[in-house]
């Protein structure tokens, strides 16, 4: 049977455009493939240098210092367990810069708002403990823009305070807030139902009335911190307060109220300790630094907790 010659020629074009199709496909395919290799080689490439250079930079304090220098630790942000001014990580690098014989002396940085007493007062005793067995090292702290409540109970350890007159020191006091929903929950016809052992165990809770025996419990165990945190106070400062109760009341003044207030010795920055009273200008940073391995480890922890978070969601939607 004889083929059509022009059908034969249809066929021959559409096979000759397929190979081309197929041929570009692969063109592209094979572009695309290059171009991930490039990108993923740059990263690892920038992996290799982060890896390399925390192996010069391990977060360790002093690490790389030389000579005779101005110790400097610094608490920045809010003192608590999980952030990075957690009094282990401070006390550590305090530890560090008061033994170290090359440290002329040490400046403690405090820009904080407070936070929990209990790793203020943990970084409190430890100067405390650290002073005492290195009595001829000065120790200083620095307030810059603010220094209140928990970071100023770490600051009276100092043998001098110093700040800025438009820094904010103070808050003497102590806090626990809350929310109460009871009244909502009237109007929408919303009930607690709250089961417990031990009369005192849903104490606070923001969906039940206050019961204004908890309300003093709670009053009597603030007063009893607020207390501690006066006397610690009264002990750090000495002769140098002023006789003025509203010291106490919680408030805050600015640096210049604060030094005529007995609550600060006077002003300077850490430049000014280090090169003016110190005499040791070269200032090097003793803080424990999350390095780079930590803050990928925190990252991938999170990430991966989000997707794990995302699939468990969609099963959940599936179902």
């Amino acid at each position: 049977m004889n083929q059509n010659p022009e059908s034969s020629n249809a066929n021959a074009q559409w096979e000759r455009s397929a190979l081309e199709h197929l041929l570009l496909e692969n063109l592209k395919e094979n572009r695309k493939a290059r171009r991930w290799r490039a990108i993923l080689r740059i990263l690892t490439l920038i992996v290799l240098v982060g890896l390399i250079t925390q192996i010069f930079d391990l977060g360790l304090p002093g690490s790389g210092s030389g000579g005779k220098h101005t110790a400097l630790v610094s608490i920045e942000g809010e003192i608590s367990p999980n952030s990075v001014a957690n009094a282990l990580d401070i006390n550590s690098a305090l530890s560090a810069a008061f033994e170290s014989k090359e440290a002329t002396g040490v400046v403690l940085r405090i820009n904080s708002p407070g936070g929990s007493p209990v790793q203020a007062g943990m970084i409190n005793d430890e100067i405390k403990r650290l002073r005492g067995l290195h009595p001829e090292k000065p120790f200083y702290v620095v307030v810059e823009d603010v220094c209140a409540s928990g970071g100023y109970y770490v600051a009276v350890a100092g043998d001098k305070i110093l700040v800025d007159k438009a820094s904010i020191v103070g808050s003497i006091g102590v806090i626990m807030g809350g929310f109460g929903f009871t009244g909502l929950m009237d109007k929408m016809g919303i009930s607690r139902r709250l089961i417990t052992a031990g009369s005192d165990k849903g104490m606070l809770d923001p969906f039940s009335k206050e019961n204004p025996k908890q309300v003093e419990m709670v009053k009597k165990m603030l007063d009893e911190i607020h207390q501690q945190f006066i006397t610690v106070v009264k002990e750090g400062r000495g002769e140098r307060l002023k006789n003025d109760p509203d010291i106490f009341s919680g408030r805050v003044w600015n640096g210049e109220q604060a030094v005529q207030l007995g609550l600060v010795d006077g002003y300077g920055t850490v430049d000014s300790v280090a090169r003016d009273i110190l005499k040791t200008p070269d200032v090097v940073e003793y803080t424990l630094k999350e390095n780079f391995a930590e803050r990928v480890a925190k990252r991938f922890g999170a990430e991966t907790g989000a997707a794990i978070s995302k699939a468990l969601t969609r099963s959940a939607e599936m179902r």
